[in-house]
């Protein structure tokens, strides 16, 4: 079993260092049936949806083949997802046959996806970021813009089951046992890792080595970063079992100057502006068409991004 520790030296490995992304939240829109209770427009689920858009059908092998794109809590949500989806390609395609659009495919790129992208580049108004927004959105988010800190740290790891509350609590009972023993005598930490421990670190005295953030598994993280130096007089609990942890080392994120984020801030606010863009582009779509079998409240979902 894994522990889930990371660290450059202890071989817990439990994944790199993951950058955070933005998330855009979506409004997904609902089919006529949703306003009042959630159903399949067909009557069963042996049957499909009838919808057309601009007196096109919506063939029902095409929501079938779509339905495995989009995983959901219900059937139903996921014919929802399906077919909404089948609506908006529908639209995009038709437009693209009204203009005529000539296209050159890209590498990795089929014809759909060429089209449709140059669509959106000569339907829908795009301005970039400026220097001035991507200052100001500096500006006003510093916090947001650090190098992460950095821990060097020792740990004992008490395996038990995360589904077995009788090992839990026993683990949990022997963690606080230890960290009375350390109270007492700090320098038993390398002996007691190597009695106690499961984490291959126990070779090392426990010993992690320098961590940084997203080489752990998240819940130990978020317990591991609001350490200040010395024994942890709590165990923390983990899906691996309970974590004595002691830190030897602590050193703090530092802000990040303009010059060193500028780049991804000014990709950051393009992208925002083109879901923007696109959504209210889809929007205009959806209200100029003839739609029957499916209410379209709105375009900006995470289908189109």
């Amino acid at each position: 079993m894994g522990c889930g520790c990371g660290g450059s030296t202890g071989g817990g490995g439990c994944g790199g260092g993951a950058r955070p992304e933005i998330e855009v939240p979506a409004e997904a829109p609902l089919f006529e049936e949703l306003a009042h209770e959630p159903s399949l427009i067909a009557s069963s689920e042996q049957e499909w949806p009838q919808v057309h858009v601009n007196g096109v059908a919506i063939a029902s092998q095409a929501i079938a083949q779509e339905l495995q794109c989009h995983p959901a809590e219900s059937r139903d949500e996921a014919v929802y997802l399906a077919t909404q989806a089948l609506v908006l390609r529908e639209l995009l395609q038709q437009r693209i046959g009204e203009l005529g659009l000539m296209v050159r495919a890209e590498a990795g790129e089929s014809e759909e996806e060429a089209a449709t992208r140059t669509l959106i580049e000569q339907e829908v108004p795009l301005p970039l970021a400026d220097e001035a927004a991507c200052r100001q959105y500096y500006n006003g988010n510093q916090q947001r813009f650090f190098s992460a800190p950095l821990l060097a740290a020792r740990h004992i790891l008490l395996a038990s089951p995360a589904d077995d509350a009788e090992a839990r609590s026993l683990a949990r009972e022997q963690a606080l046992a230890l960290i009375a023993q350390l109270q007492s005598d700090p320098q038993c930490f390398a002996e007691l890792a190597l009695l106690h421990s499961a984490c291959p670190s126990k070779g090392q005295g426990g010993a992690l080595g320098q961590i940084s953030k997203g080489q752990t598994v998240p819940e130990f993280e978020r317990q591991l970063f609001r350490l200040p130096v010395g024994l942890c007089q709590q165990p923390l609990e983990s899906r691996y079992g309970y974590h004595l942890v002691a830190v030897d080392q602590r050193i703090e994120g530092e802000q990040l100057p303009y010059e060193v984020v500028a780049g991804s801030i000014r990709a950051e606010l393009n992208q925002r502006v083109w879901q923007i863009g696109v959504s209210q582009y889809l929007q205009n779509l959806v209200g100029a068409a003839h739609i029957d079998g499916i209410h379209m409240q709105g375009a900006d979902t995470p289908l189109m991004q």
